[in-house]
């Protein structure tokens, strides 16, 4: 049946995000997603292919999807920065499977995912206009930058963020875990990222 075959398509397509995300392409094992959804190995391929063509279809949706998990606030770009950090502290296994994507499988992404850049730049670019951001800078500049601030601490070099010092831990974060989303050191770097695009994006003076 039809509703079936979705069904599975969706619990495989849910397995390999998780297995890709964790093993990156080289390192996943089709059985591994199959025992995962509870479906057999050979309908991998009668639904999507191969291995590789799984992957970019999971590349796929997670870039549809991802461009608009966080409303884009043209008027408001630190907390846009900000919603995206907390996004990310949520879904850590989503820079897991970009930095794969980026190693194994460069190239070209969705073309819904570029229609998404394409507004954020032509909103930009009117914001500038209007004197809301800063023109010093392109709009694909400040978008850009912007995501790259958001994403910093989650692929730093092993150690940075812990090098900066913290606030001592009160006794509602000491129960924290060191990198969940209401620890020290999190909201300091949350902070700075905010921050930050503020002083990239603010209207100077005239």
């Amino acid at each position: 049946m039809a509703g079936d075959s979705n069904a599975t398509k969706a619990r495989l397509m849910d397995a390999a995000f998780s297995e890709f995300a964790e093993h990156g392409l080289a390192g996943a094992r089709v059985d591994r997603i199959a025992a995962s959804a509870g479906a057999n190995k050979r309908l991998i391929y009668v639904y999507f292919g191969n291995k590789e063509q799984l992957f970019d279809l999971v590349i796929e949706r997670c870039m549809a999807e991802g461009t608009e998990a966080v409303p884009f606030d043209v008027d408001n770009l630190p907390a846009y920065a900000g919603a995206l950090f907390d996004h990310l502290v949520a879904r850590p296994d989503l820079v897991r499977l970009v930095t794969w994507k980026q190693l194994e499988r460069p190239g070209p992404v969705h073309p819904e995912a570029v229609a998404s850049w394409e507004g954020k730049l032509d909103a930009l670019g009117a914001a500038q206009e209007r004197g809301h951001v800063d023109s010093a800078l392109d709009p694909a500049d400040i978008l850009n930058l912007t995501l790259a601030l958001a994403q910093a601490w989650f692929t730093a070099a092993g150690g940075l963020a812990d090098t900066a010092q913290s606030p001592a831990p009160s006794a509602h974060s000491a129960s924290s875990s060191a990198g969940g989303p209401e620890s020290p050191a999190r909201s300091r770097q949350r902070a700075a990222v905010v921050e930050t695009v503020r002083r990239m994006t603010a209207p100077r003076a005239r």
